[in-house]
């Protein structure tokens, strides 16, 4: 486990931000799903941690291969409640949160010693156990004290099973992240708050400067941003969240694609980074804003955790990763081994 500084803060993590940017993985889901795992009921990919835990391992594997420095784990959807609603015990799930942070590890270890590698414990939001979409509407007639209820009992199991940062993520509103900022407090971890957003504003309506707000005096929080949503509103939202929070900013949109729920199924193209049949030099890692490119103006306002989320694969994020190589001049935040498309469609081999 990592050890605590004066502050009571896991060492390291805030260190490296303010040393340069650090490059997260792309969506979880997609990869287990490109290596054939079907993850259409309610604990999504939750559900591997209890039945191919293997594969989430692979799944990590993939992004660090491709660059990733930050690994997200696969505890998004992971609850009590969930859990519950598939037989699983408190003990169970308890165990099974601890095992998303060790299977994070246990990528890292197999990626090797060539670079320093994190792991983020991913928090989903309340809405994510309803598993109706609520996380993209919020407001779900809970009160901030009912929905700290909810979020400190699963944070402080995570808490000890020694990750270097808690993922805040996909919040769709403030009454849930303040919730969130009080049910971090004195587990000695820092943490990043990453909201979904739509068209400027929280996915419940509210002003992105009153949510960016709220995590400019929490002291456990060390970056804070937006995360599934599309690259342009994440492009409009990355200055606005280090201007008024104060603090480093971590954005990881979506490709791009809109999921249908009628149809079930991810309609547009996607606008995230390069296109798969572009050639390597079409852009530095992201669809040009402007002539610098969107890498660079995320980095040029206050971006310094950076990646993808839903529909963002290992080849988006080796693009992405060359791109902070470049523009930074940083060793070792570039794609380890930069995946071909067969590579990229599949997890690699474990060690």
């Amino acid at each position: 486990m990592p050890a605590t500084d004066p502050t009571g803060h896991r060492s390291g993590f805030a260190e490296a931000l303010a040393a340069g940017p650090l490059v997260l993985d792309g969506g979880m889901s997609n990869q287990l799903a490109e290596a054939g795992h079907d993850l259409s009921d309610a604990l999504w990919s939750a559900r591997l941690l209890a039945d191919d835990p293997e594969a989430v391992v692979r799944a990590h594997q993939a992004y660090f291969t491709a660059g990733a420095t930050v690994a997200i784990t696969a505890g998004y959807q992971a609850s009590f409640e969930g859990f519950a609603r598939r037989g699983i015990d408190r003990a169970g799930t308890e165990r099974l949160l601890r095992l998303s942070v060790e299977l994070a590890r246990e990528a890292a270890r197999r990626a090797g010693t060539d670079r320093r590698r994190w792991v983020a414990a991913s928090v989903g939001p309340y809405g994510a156990v309803l598993a109706d979409g609520s996380e993209y509407r919020g407001r779900y007639g809970l009160s901030v004290a009912e929905l700290e209820a909810f979020h400190r009992p699963r944070l402080e199991v995570l808490a000890e099973a020694g990750p270097d940062v808690l993922a805040l993520e996909t919040v769709p509103d403030t009454d849930e992240a303040v919730a969130l900022l009080r049910a971090v407090r004195g587990l000695g971890l820092p943490a990043w708050l990453s909201y979904s957003v739509e068209g400027g504003r929280t996915r419940a309506g509210q002003p992105l400067t009153d949510a960016f707000a709220l995590a400019a005096d929490a002291e456990e929080v060390v970056a804070v941003g937006v995360n599934c949503c599309s690259p342009a509103d994440a492009d409009a939202a990355v200055a606005l969240a280090a201007r008024v929070s104060g603090k480093p900013v971590v954005v990881y949109p979506n490709s791009g694609e809109r999921w249908d729920p009628s149809a079930r199924d991810w309609r547009g193209e996607p606008t995230f980074g390069r296109p798969r049949t572009a050639g390597a030099d079409a852009v530095a890692a992201g669809v040009g804003t402007g002539d610098r490119g969107r890498v660079a103006g995320w980095l040029a306002n206050g971006a310094r955790l950076v990646g993808g989320c839903c529909r963002v694969g290992p080849r988006e994020i080796a693009d992405l990763a060359a791109a902070v190589a470049r523009l930074t001049g940083v060793a070792g935040t570039g794609p380890a081994v930069r995946p071909t498309a067969r590579q990229a469609d599949r997890p690699p081999a474990t060690g």
